[in-house]
């Protein structure tokens, strides 16, 4: 089955299995992968950055992997906020485009070599990865001779760029957000940073809701009091890709938890 044959909640689900999945080495990463339905699965690693080609007869996606307390790599890019000039306008992070640039070669290049073959082509990630993720999905357009992005789904993603840099980039973004993830609030917005794509926020039930205002932040007040009772501290507990597939899987299968 092709990924676009999955209604928008079964993707949503799917993607963070796989953003999850990037986490993995490339024995256990391939054993999933091929459990979700992907008979090719490559590992690109250079110097720390780190992402996944998943395909199948039908689709490519590229999973980018998140911040790993061990490399330092990763790291350097989270903390490298500096804004700097992109490939198309106005400016993005430093620290994720670098991290992008170490692998873009390697990935626009199988990009151009599965062309012909008419593949469905996605992006994913979670954290670190959803940044890069973002930023991958977007040079595709700069190309023509590769395939059209079909959708990019990210999970706990940073601001990844100003906000003439984020309205240029041209593909569709799925942004999913879990209450007080404290990824998604940097860089700071008093930086010039701006998120990208259509935010689906998970409420401190991990339902689906589009609290504004008020609402919004007596959610996200609910969210730190609940996580305190449980001993967590709920910014950083909201980020675990876990929690997020435990709720994408409720929402997949129309089940809500309690708001008692």
């Amino acid at each position: 089955m092709s990924i676009s044959e999955l209604d928008f909640k079964q993707r949503s689900l799917f993607f963070a299995k796989l953003a999850q999945i990037a986490y993995l080495d490339e024995k256990e990463a391939t054993k999933h992968a091929k459990k979700l339905g992907f008979s090719t699965i490559e590992f690109y690693n250079i110097d720390g950055a780190q992402t996944y080609r998943f395909m199948n007869k039908q689709d490519l996606v590229i999973a980018c992997r998140g911040t790993e307390p061990t490399e330092f790599n990763d790291i350097k890019a989270d903390a490298n906020a500096l804004p700097v000039v992109a490939e198309t306008v106005s400016r993005v992070h430093k620290g994720f485009k670098t991290e992008v640039d170490e692998l873009w070669p390697m990935v626009l290049e199988d990009l151009k070599r599965k062309a012909n073959d008419k593949k469905n082509i996605w992006f994913c990630g979670h954290s670190l990865g959803a940044a890069m993720a973002t930023i991958m999905a977007s040079r595709c357009h700069l190309y023509p001779d590769i395939e059209p992005v079909q959708e990019l789904y990210t999970y706990g993603s940073p601001r990844v760029g100003w906000k003439g840099y984020v309205k240029s980039l041209g593909v569709t973004h799925h942004r999913w957000k879990n209450n007080n993830d404290i990824v998604t609030t940097v860089p700071l917005a008093i930086m010039g940073y701006k998120h990208h794509g259509e935010l689906h926020y998970l409420n401190a039930y991990g339902n689906v809701r589009k609290p504004t205002g008020w609402q919004l932040v007596k959610d996200k007040l609910r969210g730190l009091w609940m996580g305190l009772k449980q001993g967590e501290i709920d910014s950083f507990s909201d980020h675990s890709m876990t929690n997020y597939i435990n709720y994408l899987e409720m929402y997949a299968s129309g089940k809500e938890n309690s708001q008692k």
